[in-house]
């Protein structure tokens, strides 16, 4: 029996639909896009009336543009990380930022900012910081990951619980620095605490393009395989799957894929398990190959249509990512409860 036939049962149980998954995933794809052109050819003139607007050549399309950029690939690795991090923990409440990778992320820059000063900040799109903030993030995790797998107690629930543990750490660390901060500092250093998709470094969206098609042909080549992992580790283990290294290597890509995304956008703690969340529901498959583009195109026509309502028909300047928090937030307590209740 092959590894593919052996997934045909699913985990879960999944309601019947009129809709196939490869159906959904067409209408899924046509939103995507439609929110993509939206964003990017309609704009509104200086009468509060929204026009179509297909200068491609003006320094404003290309911006958008730009942004477009960040959001594909934002979407794509919050979307895949959450997937993965559900199927390797068996628990779709948890996020990869219980990791810790978000706090370090915020202690870099803290630490930065109290060493250095504004300055960094103004340095910190480069490409030398983008791939020092993200080989920084990816070598915490392997060291944890190694510390607590290759011990006589290694766990799972040990290292989300280390993860967790560390990122209070590094949390009171950066909250004790930023308040040694001049304001000047202080108000330089809130800019990259909270996600941003409109001021991303058109010279990182190459490296971090490459990363993602990098992890996208290993996470697709293995979708098989996570459908078993899915099943439970002995379940796996009975079907010929190396659950441990199978989990290894699901964490060092999970790892991979958020520190690539906070090292580009900034923290997007309840994005990727808003799109998870929408994706299983939205699927018509428990499977991998529907969940995770599924998610992705969620994401993205989340993204593109947030950026679209707010900045033409809310007119704010303000950071979309502070929104989509807050209500991640409000999903994450409602599926919560719902859980308890049921």
């Amino acid at each position: 029996m092959s590894l593919s036939d052996a997934t045909a049962a699913p985990a879960v149980t999944t309601a019947s639909s009129r809709f196939g998954w490869k159906s959904r995933l067409v209408v899924a794809g046509v939103l995507a896009v439609a929110a993509v052109c939206l964003y990017l050819m309609l704009r509104t003139g200086a009468d509060d009336v929204l026009r179509w607007d297909f200068r491609f050549g003006n320094s404003s399309f290309q911006r958008r543009l730009r942004t477009v950029a960040a959001i594909l690939l934002a979407a794509y690795c919050q979307a895949v990380a959450t997937v993965l991090f559900h199927t390797v923990t068996h628990n779709r409440i948890l996020t990869p930022s219980i990791i810790g990778l978000d706090s370090l992320y915020v202690l870099i820059q803290t630490v930065g900012v109290a060493v250095v000063g504004a300055k960094f900040v103004d340095n910190s799109d480069t490409v030398p910081q983008f791939l020092f903030q993200t080989l920084t993030m990816v070598l915490f995790a392997a060291v944890l990951y190694r510390w607590l797998f290759s011990g006589r107690f290694s766990s799972l629930f040990l290292l989300l619980l280390a993860g967790v543990v560390i990122g209070l750490a590094f949390r009171a660390v950066s909250e004790f620095l930023q308040r040694l901060l001049s304001p000047t500092d202080f108000d330089a250093l809130s800019i990259k605490l909270f996600g941003r998709l409109g001021s991303v470094n058109v010279e990182l969206l190459p490296i971090a393009a490459v990363i993602c098609l990098v992890v996208g042909v290993i996470v697709w080549r293995r979708r098989h395989v996570y459908d078993v992992v899915l099943l439970g580790r002995e379940s796996a283990t009975g079907l010929g799957v190396d659950h441990k290294r199978e989990l290894t290597l699901a964490l060092v890509l999970i790892a991979l894929l958020v520190s690539v995304s906070t090292a580009l956008v900034g923290p997007l703690t309840f994005f990727g398990f808003i799109v998870a969340t929408l994706a299983y529901e939205f699927a018509g498959d428990w499977r991998h190959r529907a969940t995770l583009p599924m998610a992705f195109l969620i994401g993205v026509t989340m993204l593109a249509a947030g950026q679209f309502v707010l900045h033409n028909i809310f007119y704010a300047s303000g950071q979309l990512t502070v929104l989509i928090e807050f209500v991640g937030g409000i999903v994450f307590l409602a599926v919560l409860l719902l859980r308890k209740s049921s």
